[in-house]
């Protein structure tokens, strides 16, 4: 069942600011999805800080992909994107910048899993989901931490229909964490985090 959804916007479009206001308080929307090296932007750009301060004042969160990405792999160029649009440090700079916006960063962040992991427990308007990696494959320090001292960061994230509910929930199980963790992990952190 879906209970919300994240939204999509261009922050370079000359109407992004209406679109987002209209998304949020006429739609529902829960916040925005952002994919820097797709949109081919680093969220901590000022250029765009109008759209993060409105998004702000909404209420909304946002939720900004970090870590490299498959989209334009092995293409010349790889197809014009940068894959340090994505790294954490922009990640970090926009937390200090809007300390009350939680932002939630998507996937592992390899191969910057240390620095992601440094930036979640910095900053506490800063979170994390695990999407788009098969739980077996994530770094061994990261699954060490997901059960400890980022039990309360770390949100589930399942990349349906890219990988099976039965693959991915199996593979979290083969994780060995207790059931308080899991229960975090799976529902309760996003709960709180996201108010849902």
């Amino acid at each position: 069942r879906i209970i919300q959804c994240w939204g999509a916007i261009e922050p370079g479009k000359k109407n992004s600011l209406e679109e987002a206001r209209k998304a949020i308080e006429e739609y529902g929307f829960l916040g925005f999805h952002f994919h820097p090296i797709m949109e081919h932007f680093a969220v901590d750009d000022r250029r765009y800080y109008p759209l993060f301060e409105l998004i702000d004042a909404l209420g909304a969160a946002v939720m900004v992909e970090v870590g490299t990405t498959g989209m334009g792999a092995g293409m010349p160029g790889g197809h014009g994107a940068i894959i340090r649009h994505a790294h954490p440090s922009s990640i970090d700079r926009l937390a200090a910048d809007f300390p009350n916006l939680k932002i939630v960063m998507a996937h592992p962040g390899w191969p910057w899993v240390e620095e992601t992991t440094a930036v979640a427990l910095h900053k506490g308007n800063v979170y994390w989901e695990m999407s788009g990696w098969a739980p077996k494959y994530f770094p061994g320090n990261l699954k060490v931490d997901m059960r400890g001292r980022l039990q309360d960061k770390i949100m589930f994230g399942s990349d349906y229909p890219s990988m099976p509910y039965a693959r991915i929930l199996k593979e979290w199980q083969e994780l060995g964490y207790s059931d308080e963790v899991m229960e975090k992990i799976f529902h309760k952190n996003a709960e709180r985090i996201l108010g849902l």
